[in-house]
């Protein structure tokens, strides 16, 4: 596996991030959760050097995808999302729809969809070589609520289950800068992340 290209974008008035991910020297990477500024992911990539050749949302909440139609049609790449909520997308972009182990060929790199429901029923993390990015699935020391339409604390105890069950070096990227730090690892999280050693959904709530 080639080493990765991780940009982290702090991005919007929700302390969101989008991701820019790739292998390491390869001229192009997919945009993970377009939300808030299209120019300024696109921008991003071209400070890199790079080419956005894929959107990929973790889940279809606005400030996770609020840019996607704009981004799309300006630099035409086909956007990935689950299967549970592809019908929410508008119409006219190119949506490929995931599921559960799917894998992805894009910019040098191997991505795996997580299935992770709980915050909505098509939640899903893309787990990419030493890097995994959880959207609001978990967060450094949280996770995402579960008191939302579509939102179930059974089945994020589930996903919380299967995040937990990654190696312990792998570097978790979150959805939104709401834990001490940017990003952590599954090893930390499970010493310091009180959500992944919950035992029921009370705890969630």
């Amino acid at each position: 596996m080639p080493n990765l290209f991780i940009k982290q974008i702090p991005i919007g008035p929700m302390m969101n991030y989008a991701y820019l991910v790739g292998a390491e020297g390869h001229d192009s990477v997919v945009a993970i959760d377009t939300a808030w500024s299209a120019d300024q992911i696109i921008g991003e990539a071209k400070k890199s050097g790079k080419r956005i050749s894929a959107v990929l949302l973790t889940h279809t909440h606005f400030d996770h995808c609020n840019v996607v139609e704009e981004l799309a049609r300006k630099i035409s790449v086909p956007v990935y999302v689950h299967e549970a909520e592809a019908s929410t997308m508008p119409k006219d972009i190119d949506i490929r729809r995931t599921k559960k182990d799917l894998t992805i060929e894009e910019a040098g790199v191997t991505i795996r969809c997580m299935h992770t429901p709980g915050h909505t029923p098509g939640s899903q993390s893309f787990l990419v070589d030493s890097a995994v990015f959880t959207g609001d699935a978990l967060f450094v020391d949280g996770c995402g609520r579960v008191d939302l339409p579509g939102s179930d604390p059974k089945d994020m105890m589930t996903s919380l289950s299967v995040l937990r069950s990654l190696p312990d070096n792998i570097v978790v990227y979150p959805g939104h800068n709401y834990g001490p730090t940017p990003m952590s690892t599954i090893g930390e999280q499970k010493k310091t992340n009180p959500y992944l050693y919950a035992s029921n959904e009370e705890s969630l709530m």
